[in-house]
């Protein structure tokens, strides 16, 4: 329960609000309270002679009473419901803000499945805690108060005796309440598993049709589905003996009413207007009683969903700006030059190194190839350059600036990767194009349109985007699977280059594209890495074969270093990938 003290923050927000709400509920309550005493009065009239005028009277009572009740009811859903669908926009919006800011890690150690529950179904517990928990724990208080004190001023001896069976709703909701928290939270537990099985068959249906694995995947989320529905039944099974026994319990006191307020209208210490009275404000008192169990329900809901909420947005980014991060560094002081001073690193969790004591550096404007066989850390090579991991030992240097001493937007902002695995959005290539520079910088671009143009050929795109019929403006499919292998990866070196980076890091980027067409883009890239840092991975030695220097990995060590020629003479593990290469192509043409 402690986890939903974290909603403060978001109540305070909207204390205002919250408040002229809580006034008109009191409101609503009060004329709702009023109207039994005015159908006790009217009954107690018509034991005697009564005029026509009379029941006018007391009818226009009623009818204003329940109309202006209702108004009032209708303006606490506007503001306390109101409110909660707010906070439920707040408290989405932050989640999903500072899921932007975590760590590579965090998402290896967490299924995209776990998170979309996170942002839906936990989200809509605590939405519905702040709503109808809020207001009717409101008004179950108030009424029952209310109520109470009305009760004890017409006769306490008979509301001590009507609420006798009432305190045994509290037994039954404490006893409910016990093992509801633990059930709701495998209902959430399984939820989520169902969906991350759901996201992953929807990302992965082509390779389920590719395999005729339909039936199977069919049978193994129906076996996820069926557990699903076991704990929410389970789950249902607990709450409903709740509600039918609260209803037994509040009928129970109406019989008692009845029973023992009749015998005191015979003795003549009650009128029967006030047994009308009573049995009204009992039927009142029904539904704060089944509120009360329901609210219950709704807190025991929301407590675990807010605390799983809790656990990701406590969760702290590994890699982010620190005490020791120079402020004072901008994108304009960033140059180009990079440094490697016996770097080391491994995963976490991991007892092997992926690299191992790697001293190299990479001039402002120069370009350098990484070329290995598989699995021997050139990605991971890349990918401490913009900090996506950190160093485990030894330091990196750009322009003589420790990496972890620069801001990481600014760090990040000046270096453009191109994956192997381009990612393209379900949007327009244009915008797929213009994603790597914000809007606001777009508008500042005066000629961005031509920039765009021009990106996309160096990128050998540029024929291929005419040939669409809406050019720039078609609309790719979900992860651009309207578009081939080869021209997701131009895409993605479009938008890169459309970003000007001081460094550009190409990650086998053209690997998807044949040799003509790899041809045409190193051609278009040659004037951009003039002007920048370039790093460059490739299996093949064509691509990087005109770097300036070129590097082997082995073992996650620098085997073998120089150009291409200096390489070749060495007659060492370049040499012999070059051979081989050599002897495909030859393959290939026969």
């Amino acid at each position: 329960m402690k986890s939903l003290f974290s909603l403060f923050p978001y109540l305070k927000k909207y204390r205002k609000k919250l408040i002229i709400g809580f006034i008109f509920v009191a409101i609503s309550i009060v004329l709702q309270a009023i109207y039994p005493l005015v159908i006790g009065n009217a009954v107690d009239e018509l034991s005697s002679p009564v005029h026509k005028h009379e029941i006018f009277y007391y009818s226009l009572i009623s009818i204003v009473l329940i109309l202006f009740g209702g108004i009032f009811l209708f303006f606490t859903r506007q503001t306390i419901i109101v409110v909660s669908r707010e906070i439920e926009n707040d408290l989405r919006y932050d989640f999903f803000s500072h899921l932007q800011f975590l760590s590579r890690d965090f998402y290896n150690r967490n299924t995209t499945g776990d998170i979309m529950a996170h942002a839906t179904n936990d989200i809509n517990n605590v939405r519905n805690f702040l709503g109808p928990g809020i207001l009717y724990s409101v008004q179950t208080l108030l009424r029952t108060g209310l109520t109470l004190f009305i009760l004890f001023n017409i006769n306490p001896g008979l509301t001590a005796i009507a609420l006798v069976p009432l305190p045994l709703i509290s037994y039954i909701v404490y006893r409910v309440m016990k093992s509801t928290y633990s059930r709701s939270m495998k209902v959430q537990e399984a939820f989520s598993l169902m969906t991350a099985k759901a996201q992953e068959n929807f990302s992965g249906i082509r390779v389920i049709k590719s395999y005729v694995r339909e039936e199977f995947e069919t049978k193994q989320f129906d076996n996820i589905s069926q557990d699903y529905q076991k704990k929410n039944l389970s789950l249902a099974r607990l709450q409903s003996y709740s509600f039918p026994m609260m209803f037994l319990l509040t009928g129970l006191s109406i019989i008692i009413v009845v029973y023992f307020g009749g015998l005191m209208v015979i003795k003549g210490t009650l009128t029967l207007g006030n047994v009308t009275e009573f049995i009204v404000y009992l039927g009142q008192l029904t539904w704060p009683m089944i509120a009360f169990g329901w609210i219950i329900n709704l807190m025991q809901r929301a407590a675990p969903s807010m605390k799983r909420l809790m656990d990701i947005n406590n969760t702290k980014p590994e890699i982010a700006d620190d005490a020791s991060t120079n402020k004072s560094i901008s994108e304009k002081d960033i140059k180009g030059e990079i440094e490697f001073r016996s770097v080391s690193f491994k995963y976490p969790d991991l007892d092997n190194y992926i690299l191992k004591d790697i001293n190299l550096v990479i001039k402002k404007g120069e370009s350098l190839g990484i070329i290995g066989h598989t699995g021997v850390g050139k990605s991971t090579l890349i990918n401490l350059i913009p900090r996506v991991y950190d160093i485990v030992e030894g330091e990196i240097f750009i322009d003589g600036n420790n990496i972890k001493k620069i801001p990481l937007d600014v760090l990040r902002k000046s270096v453009g990767i191109v994956p192997q695995e381009s990612f393209l959005f379900s949007d327009t290539i244009e915008n797929n194009i213009l994603y790597s520079v914000p809007n606001e910088n777009l508008i500042t671009k005066h000629n961005f349109k031509n920039e765009l143009v021009k990106s996309s050929q160096i990128a050998g795109l540029y024929k291929d985007v005419q040939m669409f019929p809406d050019n720039f403006k078609t609309i790719l499919g979900e992860r651009g699977i309207t578009l081939s292998g080869g021209q997701k990866q131009r895409t993605a070196i479009a938008r890169a280059v459309f970003l000007k980076p001081k460094i550009l890091i190409l990650d086998d980027s053209l690997s998807a594209v044949d040799t003509s067409t790899e041809e045409e883009v190193i051609q278009g890239l040659k004037e951009v890495m003039k002007e920048r840092t370039t790093v460059m991975i490739s299996h093949r030695i064509s691509t990087i074969k005109n770097c300036n220097n070129i590097i082997v990995l082995s073992d996650g060590k620098i085997s073998e270093q120089g150009t291409h020629e200096e390489l070749l003479k060495l007659e060492g593990e370049y040499y012999n990938i070059y051979l081989k290469q050599l002897l495909e192509e030859e393959i290939e043409k026969s």
